[in-house]
């Protein structure tokens, strides 16, 4: 509807704000203007455009529009009183509210902090599973709440890094739990008892990486352990053997599952899912 038809309307009233999907806008709100199909030449120009919010109306049948100012326009800002044709009202199904900063801000602070760790020696064969995966998972896009990190054998980085209060935890790591090499795991240990005094004194070696100590030593030092997850793998060997470097074969061939399976995990917390363990079976 341009000007001349909008002033055909009587009995106008101004509506201080309209919710549109889930977002209220006010004037000086920004949108994209999405005019139904089968319109007019000038729905047809409009389309896709950006513009401003410069007032929400109600006519004398109760029906809702919103006038606004297209960003392009050149004669926008001519005179504080829009001319005609400087001004479109749309229904507001047909526009499409443009997040702003704080908007998209608060949308982020909702997300769960997640942390996702790759454990593990590159020198002692399977046990560079976690190293592996962190470094596969590193070359994929995840929002920024999500932080992917290889900490190798770094005990006291990755202590240090639970202290930054993340939601959920992942770590990454080879697991021996006595069935075939390459079998995976998602363990849940139970942050109750590894946070327990008594199981706060055991010490994190330099040339080794044990999650459970790790924990502890990061519930010693303060940090709220709120939920950690363990995608482990069955090692085939946990040692370099003659002649071998890197995974054995059993191992290297389900990196790229456990890849996705951690991808899922991300995905399912993202959704407000923390059930997402396979195996709850604590960590001995």
């Amino acid at each position: 509807m341009n000007e001349w038809e909008w002033q055909l309307l009587e009995a106008k009233k101004p509506v201080d704000d309209l919710r549109i999907s889930d977002i209220v806008v006010r004037p000086g709100s920004r949108v994209r203007l999405r005019p139904r199909a089968g319109g007019d030449v000038m729905d047809i120009a409009l389309a896709d455009k950006t513009a401003v919010i410069e007032s929400i109306e109600q006519d004398y049948e109760g029906k809702v529009h919103v006038c606004v100012v297209v960003d392009d326009d050149p004669g926008r800002d001519i005179g504080l009183m829009r001319q005609p044709g400087h001004r479109f009202f749309f229904s507001p199904d047909e526009v499409e509210p443009i997040a702003s900063a704080e908007i998209e801000h608060a949308a982020q602070a909702k997300m769960p902090r997640i942390l996702v760790a790759g454990i593990g020696n590159i020198f002692l064969g399977d046990d560079a599973f976690g190293v592996e995966v962190a470094r596969r998972l590193s070359a994929r896009e995840f929002p920024k709440n999500v932080r992917v990190t290889d900490f190798g054998i770094r005990g006291y980085d990755l202590a240090y890094a639970l202290l930054d209060g993340y939601d959920t935890t992942i770590l990454i790591d080879a697991c021996p739990r006595g069935e075939p090499a390459g079998t995976l795991y998602v363990i849940e240990p139970d942050v109750i008892e590894v946070s327990s005094p008594e199981d706060q004194q055991s010490a994190v070696e330099a040339h080794s990486m044990n999650p459970l100590n790790v924990l502890r030593l990061a519930t010693s030092m303060g940090g709220p352990l709120k939920h950690v997850l363990l995608v482990g793998c069955e090692p085939g060997t946990l040692g370099p053997e003659e002649g071998q470097m890197g995974l054995s074969e059993p191992v290297e061939a389900v990196v790229d599952e456990a890849v996705k399976l951690v991808e899922s995990l991300i995905a399912k917390l993202m959704n407000g899912d923390e059930s997402v363990a396979k195996n709850l079976n604590n960590i001995q």
